[in-house]
């Protein structure tokens, strides 16, 4: 198993999700994705185990495709029922660059998964960002599962009073789903004041430098993988040029 340094990984998923959102064709799309399940696959992430945890997100990403395709007239109609355009060709290119980026965006997220949320604070403090910032990234992190668990106990909740959500009519999901939400932000507000108040005793910012026992020192494996993550990066941006 390949240790690689968390500022290693950032720059990747850094590079990745910007090229992801920069562009647009199919093939450069397509071929971003590709990079990031080899890099992912060099970051010892694990598909199966994130298909598994994702499939209602996989679910949603993929109605909200076909809403688009459905909802886009622009382009050359594809399947028409009457005067009603179902499918263009513009409409379903859209749809697969949205799968393909959101595609690309999941796979970064799951890179950074693969290191703990203390060693990307420290990655970011080696870098140089204040510490207030890298504290912030890691309570969103750890917020994260918080949020997970307290979703899944109100639906449960929910369920052993007799309420099938599959089975609750379409416009009385969203008042059921207020009953839910609205519980969960309460919590998490009291927490985040219960987190503030520890900090304060703890002496938060007391002191305007801090010290660490970790400290991370960069192989020469990763200084090769960020060199080729910049090479590849700089061979899209010219491929773009090209095309």
């Amino acid at each position: 198993m390949i240790n690689i340094d968390p500022r290693t990984k950032l720059i990747q998923v850094l590079i990745l999700s910007t090229l992801a959102l920069i562009y647009n064709e199919l093939s450069l799309l397509s071929l971003i994705l590709i990079a990031a399940i080899i890099i992912g696959l060099i970051n010892n992430v694990d598909f199966i185990s994130i298909i598994s945890r994702l499939k209602k997100l996989l679910k949603i990403i993929f109605m909200i495709a076909l809403i688009q395709s459905l909802l886009t007239n622009m382009g050359n109609p594809l399947l028409k029922i009457g005067n009603f355009t179902v499918f263009t060709d513009y409409g379903i290119i859209k749809s697969l660059e949205f799968i393909l980026r959101m595609g690309i965006i999941i796979v970064s997220a799951a890179i950074i998964t693969t290191s703990s949320s203390r060693e990307i604070i420290q990655g970011l403090i080696q870098w140089k960002c204040p510490y207030e910032i890298a504290f912030m990234v890691s309570v969103a992190i750890r917020f994260l599962p918080i949020f997970k668990e307290e979703m899944t106990d109100m639906i449960t909740a929910i369920q052993l009073r007799g309420i099938d959500l599959k089975k609750v009519k379409f416009n009385k999901k969203f008042q059921v789903y207020k009953y839910i939400l609205i519980p969960i932000t309460v919590n998490s507000i009291m927490k985040a004041k219960e987190l503030a108040a520890a900090m304060e005793m703890r002496g938060f910012r007391a002191y305007p430098e801090r010290t660490s026992y970790m400290v991370l020192k960069m192989r020469a494996f990763d200084y090769i993988l960020t060199g080729l993550s910049l090479g590849v990066a700089l061979l899209f941006i010219f491929m773009r040029g090209a095309i």
